[in-house]
């Protein structure tokens, strides 16, 4: 064989023996980093309805992500140690879920992207510079509670027109809750009511607050949820039922389990849509240019159980707007 033709012959098969070698290599797995105030067991519907988001996108953990969790289990103290944590790992990107939980990232790294949920006003908390246009590396979906969180205050009210002594149980550490609790206390007098609040910054309060507001003997209370509060519906709503206190919640979980009202977004759909800015973010887009979402549909569901229980007639008026009315 001439020199030549050897050479040809032997590049043609280098070739040939390469590229399916090429087109054989394995494709990136991206790291995402879940951070949240709450704890392992009452997260997991968030995290089902964000794998639903990512699923639906072509994003399957094990496959072509992975994802390092970290939580809080209720303590928003714990939360920038975790975020150092996820930040230490060098993950692509981070999915939080609160308000705390959102600025832990944030103070944690300006570089890495970061999905947030679940806050309440990411402008006022600092988390972006307009809800248009983020200009960071940060953006997501707010729940603009602090506009809604009046409300809670009417449909109570409404729910119970004799009331006139209300207790907010609230996470006063929660930037998102001062937010909502002075939406509520501002809206107190307009309706001639007043405000008892009653402050659960940890887990280990829960109980003395509960044994507070129990020989205070509110007229009604409204629920604000977050990591503290929700880890323990239960608790609270068994409190409410004992001490014959209707109560509103913001997480329909709540009235499900026997509580009299919720008012608030859906909250999987949201969670949803967090899947939606990881895929964007991972194809290419930046933060700084995706507009932060809020919701625009807000679910009032009615146990009329409950009600009954005790002793309430619920106006007709208010059992028209509800959405979902649970016998």
């Amino acid at each position: 064989m001439q020199r030549r033709g050897f050479l040809g012959s032997l590049t043609i098969g280098l070739l040939a023996w390469a590229l399916p070698a090429e087109a054989q290599q394995p494709k990136k797995v991206w790291r995402i980093g879940f951070l949240t105030s709450g704890s392992s067991g009452a997260g997991q519907p968030v995290v089902a309805a964000l794998r639903e988001g990512l699923r639906d996108r072509g994003w399957v953990e094990g496959q072509n992500i992975v994802v390092e969790y970290r939580w809080g289990e209720g303590s928003n103290e714990r939360l920038p140690a975790l975020a150092a944590e996820l930040v230490a790992l060098k993950v692509d990107l981070i999915v939080t879920s609160s308000t705390p939980a959102a600025l832990a990232a944030k103070r944690a790294t300006t570089q890495i992207p970061i999905v947030f949920g679940m806050v309440s006003d990411p402008v006022a908390s600092g988390l972006v510079a307009s809800l248009a246009h983020p200009g960071g590396n940060a953006t997501g979906w707010s729940n603009i509670l602090p506009e809604m969180a009046g409300k809670l205050l009417g449909l109570i009210t409404e729910a119970v027109p004799k009331a006139s002594r209300i207790a907010v149980l609230r996470n006063p550490t929660n930037p998102g809750k001062v937010l909502e609790f002075k939406a509520i206390r501002d809206q107190a007098p307009s309706l001639g009511v007043t405000i008892q609040s009653v402050e659960v910054p940890t887990q280990a309060t829960l109980d003395a607050a509960l044994s507070a507001m129990g020989r205070a003997r509110p007229d009604a209370l409204i629920v604000l949820v977050d990591a503290v509060t929700g880890s323990h519906g239960g608790q609270i709503s068994e409190f409410a039922a004992k001490h014959r206190v209707p109560a509103i919640y913001q997480v329909r979980d709540f009235t499900d389990a026997g509580g009299l009202m919720s008012y608030g977004l859906n909250r999987q759909s949201m969670d949803r849509r967090s899947g939606l800015y990881v895929d964007k973010i991972l194809r290419g887009a930046k933060p700084a240019d995706l507009p932060v979402e809020q919701p625009t549909t807000f679910e009032l569901v009615i146990n009329l159980k409950t009600a009954k229980a005790l002793g309430l007639t619920i106006p007709p008026s208010l059992l028209g707007r509800a959405d979902e009315i649970i016998q």
